[in-house]
C-alpha cells in the first residue's frame, strides 16, 4: 500500500510541477533588410565621416512578445568601436505594444519625439535618428547588434538630454524579454 501511495504522490507532484512550469519565450527579431551574420548593404551605411551610404534605417520586426509586455525599445550598438564604451547607432523607446515592426526608414527624422509617444535618444553621432555603420578604414568588420526589448513599463520617462547609458539603464530596469541579431560592416 505504501508503494502505491508513493507512486500516486510522485505522479501528482510531477503533474502539478509540469502545469506550473513557465513556458519558454519564443520572442524573436528579424529584418527584411538585413540578415543575421551578413554584411550590411550600402543603403543602411552612414553618409558622413568618409562613408557614402544612404543612412536608411532597416526594417525591423519582432514576434511572440510576453503577454505582460506594455511597450518595446530597439537599440543598435557597435561593441567594436574603439571608444572604450562602444558606439550607439540608434535608440528607439516607448514603442507602443500594438507595434510589431519599425518600417524601413523609420529612423530618418532627426527628432526626439515621434508619433504616438515614440522617442529617439541621441545617438553617438549626436543626432536623434538612425546613424548607420561607418567604422574606420582597414579595421576588421565591426559587429552591429540589433536588439528589441519587451518592457513591462508603458513608458520610459527620459528627457531630451538623456544619454544612451541612461536609456540602457532604464530599459534594463523594465525588461521582460529581449531578442537580438548581429550584422557586420567594414570598409
Amino acid at each position: 500500500m505504501k508503494i502505491i501511495s508513493l507512486i500516486f504522490t510522485l505522479f501528482f507532484v510531477s503533474c502539478s510541477m509540469s502545469q506550473a512550469a513557465p513556458q519558454a519565450s519564443s520572442f524573436s527579431i528579424k529584418s527584411a533588410s538585413l540578415e543575421d551574420g551578413v554584411m550590411i548593404p550600402n543603403k543602411h551605411v552612414y553618409n558622413s565621416f568618409g562613408c557614402t551610404g544612404k543612412n536608411i534605417s532597416p526594417q525591423i520586426s519582432w514576434q511572440n512578445a510576453p503577454l505582460e509586455t506594455k511597450s518595446f525599445a530597439l537599440t543598435v550598438y557597435d561593441p567594436d568601436a574603439k571608444t572604450g564604451s562602444g558606439w550607439w547607432h540608434w535608440l528607439v523607446l516607448n514603442i507602443p505594444k500594438k507595434y510589431s515592426e519599425l518600417p524601413q526608414n523609420f529612423g530618418e527624422k532627426n527628432q526626439f519625439n515621434l508619433e504616438e509617444g515614440v522617442m529617439q535618444v541621441r545617438n553617438d553621432f549626436g543626432a536623434f535618428n538612425f546613424g548607420g555603420p561607418c567604422p574606420p578604414i582597414k579595421e576588421k568588420a565591426h559587429r552591429y547588434i540589433f536588439t528589441v526589448y519587451a518592457l513591462r513599463a508603458e513608458r520610459l520617462d527620459l528627457s531630451e538630454g538623456a544619454t544612451a547609458a541612461l536609456a540602457g539603464f532604464m530599459i534594463n530596469q523594465s525588461i521582460l524579454a529581449k531578442a537580438s541579431f548581429t550584422a557586420y560592416y567594414g570598409r
